[in-house]
C-alpha cells in the first residue's frame, strides 16, 4: 500500500506526524509526503518538521498565500501531476484548510480513495471557509477518521455510510502527549521572566476578529485592560500583524507594559507556554483541544465551535467577540479555580496507531488479503 499524505498549514503537521509514524516500518507500506506550501514560512515550517520528527516532504508544491479560490485551484493544479506520477493507493488529508479540500478533490477526480483525518467536525457556520472545506472533504472521502463523538452524529445526518466512519480519537493529541515533557523542559515561562500559572496566552487570526479594524481595536483594548490583571503573551500571527499595522494598532499594543508580543513560535515553545498558563484567549480550533488535555482554562473568542467536546467535557468556554461578554468571562475565570474538565474518549495518544490499523486492514480487504479480519468495525466500538 502506498499512502500519500498531504499537509499544507502548520496545524496539519501535528495531525499527520502520528499517522506517518504509525505507518512507518509496516510490511508492504510505503509513505510519500506532499507539502502544498500553503503556509510558506520556510524557517517555521522547517522548525515544525524537525521538532515533530516528520520526514522532509518528498514534494513541496510552493503554493503560498492567495484568495481562497485561487489557493485551492493552485493546489489542485500542482498536486495532480504528483498523483498521476506516484499512483498512491490512498491519499490522506488532515484538518480543514484549503489544501485539505483541494487534495481530496484532485484525488477523487483521478479515482484515488481519500482518507480524512479529523472528519465530522461542524461549527454550522457556513461563513467560515473551513466549514465548507470540512463538509465537502467528508462527502468525497472513502475513510472518515473521527476525533470526538458529536462528529458521528454530524456525519450520520449528512448521509455518510457507517462503514466509512471510524472513531479513532485525536491524532493531534498524540503529538501533544509525546512532546509535552520535552516542551516543558524548555521552560518558556522562565525564559520570558514569568511564573507558571501567573500569565495568560493570546492567539488571534480569524477574519471575524482581525479583519474589521473596529472589532480588532476593541479586542486590543480588552487585552490591554486584562494585562493589568495578568501579563499576557501574544505570539502574533503574520496575518494579524498586518491587520494591526494597517489599523494603526501595532505600536500601541506593543508598547503596553503587560503585553508581550512575540513572533510565531515553534511547536514545542508554544506548547510549553500554554501548558504553564493560567488562562488562554484564542480563536483557534486546535488550541481549544490542547487546553482541554492540559487542563488550562480557555476562552474562545468566537460565537461557535466545531469541537463541542472541549466545552461539554473540557476546559473551553465560548465567549464570542462582544467586549462585555468577554470581560465577564475573564473576571469569572480569574476568580475561580481552573475547571475540572475530563479528557474526551480516545484522546489517549494512540489515534495514529488506530488510523494505521484501519488503513492497512482496509487495503487488505480491498485486495482480498485477510479479508475476514478486515471487516469494518462499528464506529461505536471505538475504531
Amino acid at each position: 500500500m502506498k499512502v500519500l499524505g498531504v499537509v499544507g498549514a502548520r496545524p496539519n503537521f501535528m495531525k499527520m506526524a502520528p499517522v506517518l509514524e504509525a505507518l512507518h516500518g509496516r510490511d508492504g507500506v510505503e509513505t510519500f509526503l506532499v507539502h502544498t506550501g500553503q503556509h510558506y514560512d520556510e524557517r517555521m515550517s522547517a522548525l515544525f518538521f524537525d521538532q515533530l520528527g516528520l520526514p522532509r516532504p518528498d514534494v513541496d508544491l510552493g503554493v503560498g498565500s492567495g484568495p481562497h479560490a485561487v489557493q485551492t485551484a493552485d493546489v489542485m493544479k500542482r498536486i495532480d501531476p504528483v498523483l498521476e506520477r506516484e499512483l498512491p493507493d490512498v491519499v490522506v488529508v488532515v484538518g480543514d484548510v484549503n489544501s485539505t479540500l483541494a487534495a481530496a478533490l484532485a484525488a477523487v477526480k483521478r479515482g484515488i480513495p481519500v482518507a480524512h483525518v479529523e472528519a465530522g467536525l461542524r461549527s454550522f457556520d457556513r461563513t467560515m471557509p473551513e466549514e465548507i472545506n470540512r463538509v465537502l472533504t467528508d462527502q468525497v472521502s472513502d475513510l472518515l477518521f473521527v476525533t470526538e463523538k458529536p462528529a458521528l452524529g454530524n456525519l450520520a445526518r449528512e448521509g455518510v455510510a457507517v462503514s466509512r466512519i471510524h472513531f479513532v480519537g485525536n491524532a493531534m493529541i498524540d503529538t501533544l502527549i509525546k512532546h509535552r515533557d520535552r516542551a516543558g523542559s524548555l521552560d518558556m515561562p522562565g525564559r520570558l521572566g514569568l511564573d507558571p500559572r501567573r500569565y495568560g496566552v493570546v492567539t488571534l487570526h480569524r477574519p471575524s476578529n482581525v479583519d474589521d479594524p473596529v472589532r480588532l481595536a476593541a479586542l486590543a483594548d480588552l487585552l490591554a485592560d486584562f494585562s493589568w490583571d495578568l501579563p499576557l503573551v501574544f505570539p502574533v500571527h503574520p496575518r494579524t500583524e498586518a491587520c494591526m499595522r494597517a489599523a494603526g494598532l501595532l505600536e500601541k499594543i506593543a508598547a503596553h507594559p503587560g503585553l508581550r508580543l512575540t513572533g510565531p513560535l515553534g511547536y514545542l515553545e508554544f506548547l510549553g507556554l500554554v501548558d504553564g498558563a493560567r488562562v488562554v484567549l484564542t480563536d483557534s480550533g486546535g488550541i481549544q483541544e490542547e487546553t482541554t488535555v492540559l487542563g488550562v482554562p480557555c476562552l474562545t473568542l468566537r460565537e461557535n465551535t466545531e469541537r463541542p467536546a472541549t466545552v461539554t467535557e473540557g476546559t473551553n468556554r465560548i465567549v464570542g467577540n462582544d467586549p462585555a461578554r468577554i470581560r465577564t468571562a475573564w473576571r469569572e475565570t480569574l476568580s475561580r479555580p481552573a475547571p475540572a474538565g475530563r479528557i474526551p474518549d480516545l484522546w489517549d495518544g494512540k489515534a495514529g496507531v488506530r488510523i494505521a490499523d484501519v488503513l492497512t486492514e482496509w487495503d487488505a480487504a480491498r485486495n482480498g488479503r485477510n479479508a475476514d479480519n478486515a471487516a469494518a468495525v462499528p464506529v461505536s466500538a471505538g475504531r
